[in-house]
């Protein structure tokens, strides 16, 4: 396998870049920059192997794998034949091609696209069509295979995931208009959470602020528990993968205590079993309660984090205001020492808590809205 470094894309939602390339180098990536939707760093396939691993805010991991110039299509042909695919992919593998073209020679990117899966058909590989972004990782989902043909050079980069990086592995319940883990994750970061600190979130759905927040502190690994695409590529070696996950440091034992409450006694018992898959039952606790009877951990203050519904998302908007300021009062009641992070599409729901907020960041898309981090320090 060569260790020429590879170009690695790791995907952020746009506005968290910063807080992505903040984690990859923590993590020990080389020099990772922000681009438009994502971090650049390099490396080889360990690295590949390790981005898809450990960290906790990436959505995939895109690695580039060469290219080269075609001013015309009888060209982007030839070439495409004379690539070598057999470093990348096994012949029978089941590809996905997905073609953009910009200010070339080469315009139309369904032409671009056809001569690129004839010479991946010439190769041996197996064309299939376009497919659900959030399809189940199964042995029989392709390989996606990007082609960007701009001013005049084609690159091409393959899907390094497969199954977006969200999906840990681990949890089977979800919530109603639940976030994405990798989300979560970075929204904590810009929380200035670092898993030196208990966490609550007093809407907590299936959990996913708090079992982000309890595996963060344990050390664990974001994909110890699921497969990627990378372990079908001809580049990949089983042994020296396996290697490199007994190398990760270990995780580590913590009495910190996590906990969330929600209305919904079906998304309680969800979370529950959701924390026992992903290892994290020991010191994650979930329970029945309305926002008015949330109550602290034991244990030193930490950090509120909380997703409540606004209008766009769920319910009737009037309640809501009444919903945001029953947990603005409680808040301040009982989570006195405690800084808070709520996520919302809606500012006037934030205000309508009465807590100190500002706007961290600007809006953020996720589910077809545009959402905000509002954050408050440690209450008095």
């Amino acid at each position: 396998m060569s260790d020429a470094p590879l170009e690695i894309f790791l995907q952020a939602p746009p506005g968290l870049e910063q807080l992505l390339a903040d984690e990859a180098r923590e993590k020990g990536f080389v020099d990772p920059v922000t681009v438009p939707g994502g971090v650049t760093t390099r490396g080889g396939w360990d690295e590949v192997w390790r981005a898809n691993l450990v960290l906790r805010g990436a959505g995939r991991v895109t690695v580039g794998i060469g290219g080269f110039m075609a001013f015309h299509l009888a060209q982007l042909d030839k070439r495409s034949r004379k690539f070598p695919w057999q470093e990348i992919l096994h012949p029978g593998e089941a590809v996905r091609v997905e073609a953009v073209c910009r200010r070339s020679k080469i315009y139309h990117a369904g032409a671009a696209k056809q001569r690129i899966e004839a010479a991946l058909t010439d190769f041996g590989a197996r064309i299939v069509g376009p497919g659900n972004e959030d399809e189940e990782e199964t042995a029989e989902a392709p390989l996606t295979l990007r082609v960007r043909i701009e001013d005049n050079a084609v690159a091409f980069s393959i899907d390094s995931s497969g199954a977006p990086l969200h999906r840990r592995g681990t949890k089977q319940f979800v919530g109603k208009a639940p976030m994405r883990e990798t989300l979560a994750a970075l929204m904590l970061r810009a929380c200035g959470y670092r898993g030196d600190q208990p966490v609550y979130d007093p809407m907590c759905g299936s959990g996913t602020f708090v079992l982000e927040a309890a595996a963060i502190a344990s050390g664990q690994p974001a994909g110890a528990a699921r497969s990627f695409a990378f372990e079908r590529l001809a580049s990949f070696d089983a042994q020296r993968y396996a290697a490199l996950r007994d190398n990760l440091p270990a995780p580590v034992s913590t009495e910190l205590r996590f906990a969330g409450s929600d209305r919904d006694a079906g998304a309680v018992a969800g979370a529950t079993a959701n924390a026992e898959r992903a290892g994290l039952a020991e010191n994650v606790t979930f329970r029945h309660a309305a926002v008015s009877d949330a109550r602290p951990p034991e244990g030193p203050p930490g950090l509120v984090m909380v997703n409540p519904p606004y209008g766009g998302r769920i319910g009737n908007k009037k309640l809501l205001y009444a919903l945001h300021g029953a947990l603005g009062e409680t808040l301040r009641r009982e989570f006195r020492g405690w800084r808070v992070g709520i996520v919302t599409s809606e500012p006037g729901l934030a205000r309508a808590t009465g807590l100190p907020l500002k706007a961290w960041g600007p809006p953020i898309p996720h589910g077809g809205l545009r959402i905000t981090l509002f954050t408050a320090p440690p209450l008095g």
